[in-house]
């Protein structure tokens, strides 16, 4: 961004005091025609990024009060240029070649897990099987797989909570956490070669929150060394996926089985480089996914007459009573009936819609005019960030009535899913993005989608369920990445709904 003063539309009072080599930031003192308003803050380097981090969406609003739906902020030394109007979206995942998602990945990720560059010459062709290898969690190959999550999960809960009576408490993040995690390492990487389950996951799953608990800056190359003990939970969560570790494995997924074939091909590739990525692999299945489960059970349980519905829709789908239905009945939850799960999955959808803090981005490669329809364009740089942050569509009362309210049948029409949205009149093409937009899409969001299904699935026919009293509200930590994470665990209790018919029921 620093340009010589030598250019003849450069020249600024800062400069011009200046002896020697004149340079100057000219994204702050020489704005171009046609660019967005930028707000640069006080605070050099930092800009505005404590008060984004703070609190994103009200900071947000404040700029699109002062400035409309397009503006720049200075932040951590980038420029992102935020597009807050839902209907402009689709113009800019158009625009592929000159705004790209993946150089922000190329560059971010190798230094956030501790693995090299894949798109570095040393790895030819690698870049481009790592891609294919995402085919894998579709089609049959994610039936396949949401087979054995199933059974998985059910390995979790028969042996750590279905042998219990009475209520039980426990907090729902962590219960959450311990039954999805384990679920998914095993449902990916396979058992132990002599037990059904892993020693250690308890520690690592510890690890693995100490990570994902700084994983927000770690992408924002802030040095890992910063952050004490860091380092040493890092090369933790990367030895445990060692090759001579997990090649002991059984009943690996095909989609693990192919990646592991394809990092032997690379010689140039360490074995502390491949655990990396099979550690980073694990991290992207769960980063999300746990805390939108959390989200979703969370938000029916707080509303009983959405969980009454939803309970009532899962039962009569896959044909069972409360009168057959114990502990001990043998659950089979296929893709083909949780798709016809409307209210299921619309309850899911709204609690996305509530706590998705997602922001779509995009790397601009060169200067150029960004074109946002037929009448409106703007002037964008070279390595600015183009940030499409949903969010703000989200909570906007012309398009999601009472927005700041749960509505789990939000997204169901007349028993069918519903996608007719709008904004200004005109029906938005995008109007729920908790995984990504256009390249940013996630390739895991099938699989994702499955999980919190099944969980929440299992939950509602083995267990009664119920907010314990006397919680205090709790705010989100998270700003841009994933969804908000709560800053104290909520308290539930649990019960077999089998034991109903002992002491009278809930």
């Amino acid at each position: 961004r620093i340009h010589s003063t030598g250019d003849p539309q450069c020249f600024c009072i800062c400069c011009a005091a200046t002896s020697g080599t004149l340079q100057c930031d000219c994204a702050v003192c020489c704005r171009r025609e046609n660019e967005p308003p930028l707000i640069k803050g006080w605070i050099p380097f930092l800009g505005k990024a404590l008060e984004f981090r703070k609190d994103s969406l009200k900071f947000l609003l404040e700029q699109k009060r002062k400035h409309g739906d397009i503006f720049t902020v200075r932040m951590a030394g980038k420029y992102m240029t935020f597009v807050l109007d839902p209907l402009l979206y689709p113009h800019i995942i158009k625009h592929s070649q000159q705004l790209d998602f993946r150089e922000f990945l190329q560059n971010t990720t190798p230094r956030t897990f501790g693995y090299p560059p894949v798109h570095s010459k040393m790895f030819s062709g690698l870049k481009e099987q790592i891609a294919y290898s995402f085919t894998l969690l579709q089609g049959n190959n994610l039936t396949l797989l949401t087979e054995r999550m199933l059974d998985n999960l059910m390995l979790v809960f028969r042996q750590d909570h279905l042998g219990h009576s009475g209520w039980r408490s426990g907090s729902i993040y962590q219960f959450c956490l311990s039954m999805m995690f384990e679920a998914t390492l095993l449902t990916m990487y396979g058992h132990p070669a002599a037990a059904t389950r892993h020693g250690g996951v308890s520690a690592l799953r510890d690890d693995f929150l100490k990570f994902d608990s700084k994983f927000h800056l770690l992408v924002q190359q802030v040095p890992i060394w910063l952050f004490w003990g860091m380092k040493a939970v890092r090369k933790n969560l990367i030895n445990y996926f060692m090759p001579d570790h997990i090649s002991r494995w059984t009943d690996m997924s095909e989609f693990i089985r192919m990646r592991m074939e394809m990092f032997e091909d690379h010689e140039n590739l360490r074995d502390v480089d491949k655990a990396a990525h099979h550690f980073a692999m694990l991290w992207a299945a769960l980063t999300n996914s746990v805390p939108a489960t959390f989200w979703a059970m969370y938000y029916l349980l707080s509303h009983p007459e959405a969980l009454q519905v939803v309970r009532q829709e899962i039962q009569e789908v896959f044909q069972i009573s409360d009168v057959e239905f114990s502990s001990n009945t043998n659950v089979k939850l296929h893709r083909e009936e949780m798709d016809k799960l409307p209210y299921l999955e619309s309850a899911i959808k709204e609690s996305f819609r509530l706590s998705s803090v997602t922001m779509s981005l995009r790397v601009v490669q060169e200067d150029f005019n960004l074109r946002l329809g037929e009448s409106r364009s703007i002037a964008v740089r070279e390595g600015d960030i183009i940030i499409m942050y949903p969010q703000i569509m989200y909570f906007d009362p012309e398009i999601y009535e009472e927005p700041k309210k749960f509505r789990f049948d939000r997204y169901v029409h007349n028993g069918a899913e519903k996608t007719d949205f709008y904004k200004d009149n005109q029906k938005l093409k995008h109007y729920l993005m908790p995984f990504g937009l256009g390249s940013s899409l996630c390739p895991g969001r099938f699989f994702a989608m499955s999980q919190i299904k099944q969980f929440l699935c299992l939950m509602l026919l083995y267990f009664d369920l119920q907010l314990e009293d006397g919680q205090s509200h709790f705010e989100p930590r998270k700003a841009g990445l994933g969804f908000k994470l709560h800053s104290a665990d909520i308290r539930f209790r649990y019960r077999l709904r089998a034991d109903n018919k002992i002491d009278g029921g809930y």
